[in-house]
This record gives structure tokens, sequence and C-alpha cells, in this order.
């Protein structure tokens, strides 16, 4: 009697992460850094050459440049969102408000100012990884929510309004909207918003999420005026439940 053949478990594969930036040191460091704590990482110098390596997909996140040569980190974050790409993490010598606003109100998942220590940028990676995969697990349990006629694919990540028309969701847009969804009814401050968002340490702040609601706001605006989400006078904001 032929006797089983044992094979040794196969080890996890490791998450790919897409480093992007045209400074070759800092590209080096991260990657050196974030490889040591079991990271598949690739780099790349500019948009053109992330393209080629997103093109073989499995990227779990891009750690991206806030500024550089030929197409910047903005207009390449705008890209990636628009095409429910992977989370982006922006990095930026430009620590001003505004740009963090611009940063995040383009769908970044999370805005380092530089210089940043590397243990920092790991722990933001894995907490951005862990929301995400958050988010995946109750989109397998709860495939589409519906809320006054609209219709969210948690699968998808795609927005139907009630007449059906498909409603273009940033990674970031998408995020709030699951936030609010998750706790109908509740009165959320901006700080609890943020922690739901970007974990306790970010570096986001009030004026940003005003920002992303507003857009929001208007994305779910319809023709009966419904105010789904509501400004809560010195406390901040809280989802109509629907019932």
């Amino acid at each position: 009697m032929a006797h089983p053949v044992l094979t040794e478990p196969q080890p996890a594969p490791q998450p790919r992460i897409l480093v992007v930036d045209d400074d070759a040191d800092l590209r080096e460091l991260i990657s050196n850094f974030l490889g040591q704590n079991g990271f598949d990482v690739h780099t790349a110098a500019q948009g053109r050459d992330m393209e080629k390596i997103l093109a073989r997909g499995d990227i779990a996140l891009v750690v991206l440049d806030y500024m550089m040569p030929g197409e910047d980190g903005l207009s390449i974050c705008k890209r990636l969102n628009e095409q429910s790409g992977p989370p982006v993490i922006m990095l930026s010598a430009r620590g001003e408000e505004i740009d963090r606003i611009v940063g995040l109100e383009l769908g970044a998942d999370d805005y380092m100012a530089k210089p940043f220590h590397p243990r920092e940028l790991l722990a933001r990676i894995r907490a951005v990884m862990r929301r995400r995969e958050a988010r995946t697990n109750s989109g397998e349990k709860s495939p589409v929510s519906h809320f006054f006629g609209w219709q969210l694919d948690n699968i998808k990540r795609t927005l139907l309004r009630p007449d059906g028309v498909q409603v273009a969701l940033s990674n970031a847009e998408f995020e709030l909207l699951r936030v609010f969804l998750d706790r109908p009814g509740r009165a959320l401050s901006r700080d609890q918003i943020l922690d739901y968002l970007h974990g306790p340490n970010t570096d986001s702040f009030d004026r940003a999420i005003d920002v992303q609601i507003s857009r929001l706001r208007r994305k779910l605006a319809d023709d009966t005026n419904e105010d789904i989400i509501r400004t809560i006078r010195g406390i901040g904001y809280m989802f109509k439940p629907t019932k």
C-alpha cells in the first residue's frame, strides 16, 4: 500500500509593495527596510516605470512621492483611484496643510511628510493594509450595501444611484462612505473619523475630513435632497439611518 506523500506547507506569499520616487537613495533605503520586514518590494523612478510594474498585477500598496519629474504624484494618485487601483501612501517634503488636503482629496489613503523614520512608514503600511483587508472581509459577508435606494458594491467598490447610474468613487471616498455605513445614526467627531480611516497616529487633520465629506455629499446628492450625511453642530457628522 502506497504511503501518502507529505509535503511541506508553503509559506504565505510576501505582500508586494511598489515604491515610486525619483530619489534613488530614498528608494533603496525604503526597499531594503521593507524587504527586511516581510515585503516583496519593487521600485520605480517615475510614473512610466510604475505602469510596467502595475501591469504585472498583485501590487498590494503603492508608496508614492508627491513631486517627481514628468507626471507628478498627485496626477498618478488621482489616476490610480479612478482605476480602483491599490491603496496609496503619499510622501512629500511639502508639509503644508493645503498639500495634505489635496493629496487626501485625490484619494491617498495616508500622507507622510519627509523626513520620516522607516519604522513609521512600516507602521502606516501595515495599518492601511489591515483596513483594506478588513473591508474586503466585510464585503465578502455583505457584497452589496443598500441605503436610500443607493447600492454600494463592496467587492467592486462601485456606487450606483437610485436611477442605476454609476457614480465614480475614489478609494478615499469609498472608505469614508464605509465608515458611515458601518455606524448609522452615530454622531462621529472628526477625530473618530480620522482614526477609523487612517489610524490613531495619522498626520491628517480636521480640515481634510471636512473637504472629503463635502466631496462625498456632492456625489450623494440627488433629486430628493435627502440629507444623508448630517452635520452635528459641536460634534461632527452623522450618517442618517435608513430606518
